[in-house]
Formats: C-alpha cells, structure tokens, sequence
C-alpha cells in the first residue's frame, strides 16, 4: 500500500463542536497528520508520537 493509497482512504477533514459540550471539538486525523505518517505531540514538556500504520490504524507512545 502506498502513501497515496492511504490518503485516498482517509476521510476529509471536519472540525465540529458539538452543542452539548462546547468544550470539545472533533478533528480528524488527516487534519492532524496531512501527509506524514508521524506527529509529535508536546505535552507538559513531553514528547509524544502519534504514528500511523501499514494498517490504517493510529497509535500514541510517550
């Protein structure tokens, strides 16, 4: 499967804050990730992973 392959999987992108809790919001993972297979979260000064893999899943790793 290559790159392209999963771009044409992945959905478009939607943001959406829902009325009930005003709080959250929805984002998908191509507005997250765009073409790369890996982003780095940085939290409380740490570093996580958020990687895709070779079966469309994600993963988050500290």
């Amino acid at each position: 499967m290559t790159v392209s392959d999963f771009n044409y999987q992945r959905q478009s992108v939607v943001i959406v804050e829902q009325e009930t809790m005003p709080d959250r919001r929805r984002v998908s993972s191509t507005e997250l990730l765009g073409n790369h297979q890996e982003l780095i979260i940085e939290h409380n000064h740490d570093e996580y992973r958020l990687r895709l893999t070779s079966n469309n899943k994600l993963i988050l790793t500290k």
